[in-house]
């Protein structure tokens, strides 16, 4: 069961620009920042009251980011819901008909494992289910 709206991604061109756009709009700066290589991007996690804000630049040019960049332009990249158990979610979005672009989750930043849906089975938006594995964002 998708428990809650974790974070919204934001694929961006130039992170450091990015903080530092966003660090004016939160008044505050990112409560963390990490590389996470299986997925090529650097990251810089914005808190809130409500989701997050996850601001993501690719490292590399074959990057699914340095793609979305490529096609789309800078914007919002997926929404990311929390779950309990990654594994038996996955099993029942599938049998419901979603089409999961993982099949098996993957290491996300923050502590997460996470998988995500093709957007052609979600009205467009590409979706991310996380298990929390270990204490996240500013935690």
């Amino acid at each position: 069961m998708l428990k809650k709206i974790v974070h919204i991604g934001v694929a961006v061109r130039d992170l450091e620009a990015s903080v530092r756009l966003f660090t004016d709009l939160y008044q505050r700066g990112p409560v963390h920042r990490e590389e996470v290589r299986d997925q090529k991007v650097l990251t810089a996690m914005f808190s809130s009251d409500g989701p997050s804000l996850e601001l993501l630049q690719a490292t590399d040019h074959e990057s699914p980011i340095a793609r979305f960049i490529e096609k789309w332009g800078e914007g919002i990249h997926h929404v990311s819901f929390e779950v309990d158990d990654i594994e038996t979610e996955l099993q029942r979005l599938s049998s419901l008909g979603f089409v999961l672009i993982d099949k098996h989750p993957r290491p996300g930043a923050g502590g997460y494992l996470v998988a995500f849906l093709h957007p052609r089975s979600t009205n467009g938006v590409l979706i991310e289910i996380g298990q929390r594995m270990a204490s996240g964002y500013g935690e």
